[in-house]
């Protein structure tokens, strides 16, 4: 097998395949293989990007940039070391990505001609083969569950949906949806990595695709059907067959959906889309949660509350009406901006994308026939991951965050000068890629092994060492310290012992759990008004995890009353339970 394919496969499909997780992360595992197979496939490039490279995706690179030096700030207020060094080192993955979809064959090999560089037919073809074994994932999930045995193919959780081996539908929905786009220009060009593309074969291998998002039940899946009928509409550089195919998708996504309604009415089961429609609120706690966001935004607009801070923010902010669930992003990547990075950044940011975005469209609508089509449907992924973001936060996992920044520095390419103006141009040394790939791929080998220490906190096996041992040796992981210090904070008794772990522990997740350790914790340590202000943002979550801790205060007659039960002298806002600077 050839080795860019290879590694595309490492990169693209096996992340996407993965159903093997440890504690305490879900989606670790899936992350380093897809940073790792982006970091082999990137040391593959037979040439280095040239030198027009840099400045064609400098807008993509400066928001990426911009966002580091957020990080690194934020890291000098308060944020765990942990968490800004993998901010930061995703950043740099990002960028390096967008740079290495800039390479060109070089003019004095056989595939000069080929439009679209060396990446595109290995990432096409790997992006299509997770989409189509994703699919099939998916209706064994929900046709044929008892064949899933959550080691090789993940249980779904949510009864008549498919939610793949990352275990999250909307993610799914967006994987199978990146395979049907990759679908088009390999149809367009009729070969797969060399291999003959029958449109018979292509258009069986697009409606199962489409079958599978059906089974997802996921709205933003549901609306992204559209945005490929808008493509199918607009781009006239397409054959006629793949335009209608194209406009023709919404149409049988409805026929699936009605065909799963009837098979479950008439079969008893249950099919996922239906309990979907019929919740009450359509938005999932995405409206009250915007709501509550928009609310920090006015307090704090022009700094905002700092990068990776949100969850800490709004947690330690009076919300009488929030959602109850604990959110640690805002759901839509503009409000996440906004929030975190203040209002000025945030709209720096927004132009410099939109800017981006008008650039890739014209850019791919030079482009000559096929390397067209190849660049537009880049151009559709990178828009496609853009409206899951107005929703989630998919580009906070690896495996959508680099797919999606090789797609815009494809769309990015610069249309192809002048043979003749080429053929006199020397072809750059392959040594900057392979050395770039090779540090993506030892980082994540490192992170790996900086996984484990924490791993072993949690999955101890057969270790010796005894749980205080092994949360020492976590806190001196250099990503995931964070975990070690959660440990700490909540297994430590009285938990004022460990009062230095919760200047970290809380800044990842605020649960129930961290809530109530850390305000025993305040209390006992002398600080009564930070521990009753922390129990009555925690009485709003309104967690049945949290009942017993509650429950103390139905006993009138105790005397002194639990600090829990009382209200605070003085309210404490959510930056005065930042750690002190020195």
């Amino acid at each position: 097998m050839n080795a860019r394919l290879f590694a595309a496969l490492l990169a693209l499909t096996a992340p996407s395949l993965l159903a093997v997780n440890v504690s305490p992360s879900t989606t670790l595992l899936n992350q380093l293989l897809a940073v790792g197979g982006w970091g082999a496939l990137i040391a593959c490039l037979p040439v280095r990007p040239g030198r027009g490279a840099r400045s064609a995706v400098a807008l993509p690179v400066l928001v990426l940039a911009v966002l580091a030096l957020e990080a690194l700030w934020s890291w000098h207020a308060g944020l765990p070391s942990s968490l800004a060094l993998a901010a930061i080192a995703m950043m740099v993955c990002a960028g390096t990505v967008l740079w290495a979809a800039q390479a060109r064959w070089p003019q004095d090999t056989a595939q000069a001609d080929e439009p679209g560089g060396p990446l595109l037919q290995p990432v096409l073809a790997a992006l299509l083969l997770a989409g189509v074994l994703s699919s099939v994932i998916a209706l064994l999930q929900v046709f044929a569950p008892q064949w899933t045995d959550g080691d090789w193919i993940a249980r779904s959780g949510l009864p008549g949906r498919a939610v793949g081996n990352l275990r999250q539908p909307n993610h799914l929905s967006t994987l199978i949806l990146f395979g049907l786009i990759a679908l088009v220009p390999l149809v367009e060009a009729g070969r797969v990595w060399g291999l003959r593309l029958h449109r018979g074969l292509a258009l069986a291998l697009g409606l199962l695709m489409i079958e599978a998002v059906v089974l997802t039940a996921s709205r933003t899946g549901m609306v992204a059907t559209l945005l490929l009928a808008g493509w199918g509409l607009l781009d006239k550089g397409l054959s006629r067959r793949t335009r209608i195919a194209l406009v023709a998708v919404p149409v049988v996504y409805g026929l699936c959906w009605l065909g799963m309604a009837g098979w479950a009415r008439e079969s008893s089961h249950v099919f996922g889309g239906e309990a979907r429609l019929a919740e009450k609120d359509l938005s999932s706690s995405r409206g009250a949660i915007w709501k509550n966001t928009v609310s920090l935004i006015a307090a704090q607009p022009w700094t905002g509350v700092g990068w990776g801070e949100f969850n800490f923010a709004w947690t330690l902010t009076a919300f009488p009406d929030r959602p109850v669930a604990f959110f640690d992003h805002t759901h839509n990547l503009l409000l996440q901006f906004a929030v975190e990075l203040g209002l000025p950044v945030a709209a720096l940011l927004t132009m410099l994308l939109v800017a981006t975005l008008v650039l890739a469209l014209r850019r791919s609508r030079a482009q000559p026939a096929e390397a067209g089509v190849a660049a537009r449907a880049a151009l559709v992924m990178v828009l496609l991951a853009g409206l899951h973001s107005l929703l989630e936060y998919p580009l906070w996992y690896a495996y959508f965050l680099l797919p999606t920044a090789w797609a815009l520095g494809h769309a990015l390419r610069r249309p192809p000068v002048l043979r003749q103006e080429v053929l006199s141009v020397t072809p750059p040394s392959a040594w900057a890629p392979r050395l770039a790939g090779a540090l993506m791929t030892a980082g994540a080998l490192f992170a790996l092994q900086d996984y484990y220490r924490v791993v072993l906190i949690y999955q101890p096996g057969d270790a010796t060492t005894s749980l205080a041992e092994r949360i020492r040796d976590g806190q001196h992981s250099v990503f995931f310290s964070y975990q070690a210090d959660y440990a700490l904070a909540t297994t430590t008794e009285p938990p004022a012992q460990a009062l230095g772990a919760f200047e970290t522990a809380t800044h990842a997740l605020l649960d129930t759990r961290l809530m109530m350790a850390w305000a025993r914790a305040l209390d006992g340590s002398g600080h009564p008004d930070e521990a009753r202000t922390l129990a009555q943002r925690l009485r709003e979550f309104r967690n049945p995890a949290a009942d017993d801790f509650f429950a103390v205060c139905e006993d009138e007659t105790q005397v002194p009353r639990p600090f829990q039960c009382e209200a605070p002298a003085h309210v404490v806002p959510w930056r005065g339970f930042m750690p002190a600077k020195d």
